[in-house]
This record gives C-alpha cells, structure tokens and sequence, in this order.
C-alpha cells in the first residue's frame, strides 16, 4: 500500500484520528514533554534523596556535554570552511558546463503583514542574483486575514517588478478554510497550487523542470544561491528524493537588533551550520529548496500544523519509504534577526519565536506513528532516526537547564551529612573546570559569527565591533531562557494536548 495514500499522511494531532489509533498518537504527544519533565525531577528529586548519586550523575552529564561542545565545535568549523569556499566559487561559471535551460526556480514568498520595504527587498534580491531571470517564477502570497494592507503591498510589488520577471503571480489566501491551520503551510500550499494551474500549466512547463524555493517573506537570496542550486539540483544522483537546504544567516538587521537578540539569532544560524555536516540529521527548515515534482506528488505543506517547514521533509521520506534525505548546500541566504520597536518586546518575541521553533516536536509523535504504520521502511532505518529525534528534542529542553541551573543542586539540597564529604566540595570545582574547557568554543563561535557580518553601518562606532565579540559570553543565559524554556514550554503544551497556533514573528527594521 502506497503510505502517502493513507489516512494516516497528511495527521496533524491526535484529534484528528480515532479509535487505538488516537490513543496511540496521543501517547507519542505526551512522551517528549514527559521525558524532559521525568529527567528535570529526577535530578531534583536525587539532589534531596541521594545526594552523592545525583552529583555523580551531574558530573558525568557535564563531562558529556563537553565531549558534545567539542565534537559540535569541530562540526562548525567544518561548515565555516565550506561556506566560505562555496561562497568564492563561481557558480554560473560551473552551471556552463551543464544543461541547465530547462530549469524554472518557482520562488513563494508567503506574508504576513510586514511592510513594504522588507517585502521589496527580498524580491529585488531575486534580481540582484546571477541567474536568468526569465527563468524565475515569483509568487508572492499574503492572507486575506492581514487586511487590505497587505493586498496593497502585493499590488505595488506586483506593478514596479513583475516585468522583470519570466513569471510574476500575487495570490490571496482566504481566511477561515476549515480543515486548516491559519499559517504559513496553508498559505503556500494553496499559493503554489494556484502557480502550478496559473504558470505551469498555461505554459506548459514540465513540472520535473521546476524547483520550489519555500522563503520566508524577509528571506534575500545572496548573488549565486540559485545558480548553486540548480548545479546541485542537476548534479546529484536523483533529484526527486532531495531536498536542498541552504544556511540561515539572521544578518539582515543584525547592526540594529539588540544584544540578546543578536547572541540567540547567531546561535540558530551555527546550529544550522553545524547540521550542515550531519546530513543523516538535517530536516528543512525556514527557507529551502524543493522539486516541484515531488511536492506535487504529496499534495505538498500540510495546512493543519505549525512546523510545516520542517514536516514536509518527514512528509516526503515516509511517502518514499525512507528513501529520501536533505542535501546541505553549504551555501547562505539572510534573514532578519529578531527586533521589535522596544527592548522587552524584542524578549518577548523572541522567547515566542523560539517556542514556535521548538514545537518541531509535533514532529517526534508523526515520525514515530509513521514508523509504525509504514512497513517498507528498514527496521535499523528507523531505530536510528527514532533515537537521533528522541534524543534531540530531550537534549534541546533538558541539557542547558541541567547544566547550568540545577548543577548546584545536590550541595543546597543534599544537607549536612553531604556537605561534610570531599565530593561536596570537588563538585563544584569539578564543574566549572568543565565548564571553563567547554565554553573556549565561544572564542571560535564569536570569529565565525565576525566574518558572516554585513559591512558595519556608518552611524555605529567600533565598540559595536567590539560588542559583537563580547556578546557571547550571554551564551549561557540565552540557552536556557531562549532555548531550553521555551522548548519546555512547548513540549509541555503539545504533552497536555494545548495545541499551539502559528505565531508569526513581527518584522522590524530601524
């Protein structure tokens, strides 16, 4: 039976299913929430009872965390040569070499209600590419719900750069469809379902001929990005069952956002970095590339969820039967860092932003009720994707927390008797010796993060310069607060079944 043809393709939540199906489902919402909550009381509860077991315990999690900081760190300096080497090869040069006029790059930009300016940019960073424009196809998608704002923007858009295009499309997503999520999943599929009917069709262009690009609307494509694309696109073995991910860099604003924001919009993009080199780990995420063939073939993003970016690559590997993967480019496109018009609301947003992120662990519950249902997958195929998600999405919400929050815990709870031992007092030592070894990967996080800047503005001095290297000693503030808390956050939601709506991040720029 063909898995994509099921019922169970396209769930969202357990609400949605019946019978030992739901009950099933429901069980897998509930375990990553109750693996992290299970770990975090487990460590409170020994630091009062047991004491020295819990101390045991803290150290040798400490010590793993720091062969995981080095072992991470060698991954990011892998990726940090990559990028730059990508970045200096001439990819329209290489692309000479292939056939590659056939190809459409069909590029969404799904909105909200952000403004004009930020909208304009990234559609005139599409002409600022070294590709043939005659063979783009812009889409650019807002929501009825966003008001005749935003229907506006789309028109002067459409007016001052459509000509410039082989293909321009402004489309409107009704508000309201019953069945879905109000976000971006819904409105791509139903803007890219008007392209295929209104573009592809009319023109007959072979949908094997086409390559989606899925771009967040503040998403400016650097000069070679789809020449880089198409080059991969044409050169890997069977380009139907991959998906192409570029690296998150959130530097569009980055001179104007304040300083947490700065350090959490950083991290994200060395994590995407470091994911770079560990493709058998790489999902898409935000902006990515994807033959259009193959979204066609599965009705393309669900409509019914929040992680829609990430859920079309599980959507895509369960209805190949695990035979499908993400290719890493190596290869950048900006986006906006976190900043709204005050301090504390630029904390909010982004503490909102990232609990949106973090709910990818709706993800964990499909994966495995997939794995179930889908019998042509491999067994060992799916115990090791099965152990790499589970063990991603409880180091996410328990690791930093662990580390830097509950490590003093065995000492201020564990009474007299522990106090008189020697490891009462090598504890703490023995932690932050760790810790000290641990966090010189911050030396080399604060280089990377200098050469990926754009051009400092003329109205900031050089202790901005300086700023942006002194920022990464927050890093273990931010973890926890913007990491670890948040994707508790979010996993205790999803496990008490307070399923979450899309939260659009608001956009703005000084």
């Amino acid at each position: 039976m063909d898995y994509k043809n099921t019922e169970y393709f396209k769930v969202g939540r357990a609400s949605e299913l019946t019978g030992s199906d739901k009950v099933v489902y429901r069980a897998l919402e509930i375990m990553p929430g109750f693996l992290s909550w299970g770990t975090i009381v487990l460590v409170v509860f020994l630091s009062f009872f047991a004491p020295s077991a819990a101390a045991y315990f803290i150290i040798a999690f400490d010590l793993y965390w720091m062969l995981k900081t080095v072992y991470l760190s060698l991954h990011l300096r892998h990726n940090w040569k990559r990028i730059k080497y990508n970045l200096s090869v001439d990819w329209s040069e290489m692309l000479l070499k292939l056939k590659h006029g056939h190809i459409v790059h069909l590029i969404v930009l799904p909105f909200y209600k952000e403004g004009l300016g930020l909208v304009e940019q990234s559609v005139r960073s599409l002409l600022e590419t070294a590709y043939d424009k005659k063979k783009m196809a812009v889409v650019l998608a807002s929501e009825e719900r966003a008001g005749t704002e935003a229907q506006a923007v789309s028109r002067l858009i459409e007016q001052k750069y459509a000509k410039e295009f082989g293909y321009f499309l402004a489309t409107v997503h009704p508000k309201d469809i019953e069945g879905e999520l109000a976000g971006k999943g819904a409105n791509t599929t139903s803007a890219i379902e008007k392209a295929r009917k209104i573009i592809l069709d009319k023109n007959n262009i072979p949908y094997k001929n086409v390559i989606v690009s899925a771009f967040d609307v503040d998403t400016v494509a650097y000069k070679q990005y789809f020449s880089c694309l198409t080059w991969h696109f044409l050169t890997v073995p069977d380009p139907y069952k991959v998906s192409f991910q570029p690296v998150p860099f959130y530097n569009n604003n980055i001179w104007h956002a304040p300083v947490l924001s700065r350090v959490v919009a950083g991290s994200s993009t060395f994590w995407q970095m470091i994911q770079q080199e560990r493709p058998e780990k790489l999902a898409t995420f935000s902006s990515h590339s994807v033959p259009f063939k193959s979204l066609y073939e599965i009705g393309y993003w669900q409509k019914n969820m929040v992680s829609e970016d990430s859920r079309i690559f599980w959507n895509l590997f369960l209805a190949h039967d695990g035979d499908y993967s993400v290719l890493p480019l190596s290869y950048p496109v900006s986006m906006d860092a976190n900043v709204a018009p005050s301090f504390w609301q630029t904390v909010k947003n982004v503490y909102k932003q990232y609990r949106r992120w973090t709910y990818g662990a709706e993800n964990l519950p499909y994966i495995l009720f997939g794995f179930i249902k889908n019998k042509k997958i491999p067994f060992w195929t799916k115990f090791k994707i099965s152990v790499v998600q589970i063990e991603g999405f409880w180091s996410l919400a328990t690791n930093p927390i662990i580390i830097f929050l509950l490590g003093w815990l065995p000492i201020i709870l564990g009474g007299d008797k522990f106090n008189e031992l020697v490891l009462s007092y090598n504890l703490p030592i023995l932690t932050r010796n760790i810790m000290v070894v641990a966090m010189l990967g911050l030396i080399m996080s604060a280089v990377i993060f200098m050469t990926f800047l754009p051009e400092r503005p003329l109205n900031k001095g050089r202790f901005a310069s300086f700023a942006m290297v002194l920022q990464w000693v927050l890093v273990p503030f931010t973890i926890v607060f913007f990491g670890a808390i948040p994707g508790l956050d979010a996993q205790t939601r999803l496990m008490l079944g307070k399923y979450m709506g899309f939260w659009v991040t608001p956009k703005h720029r000084k």
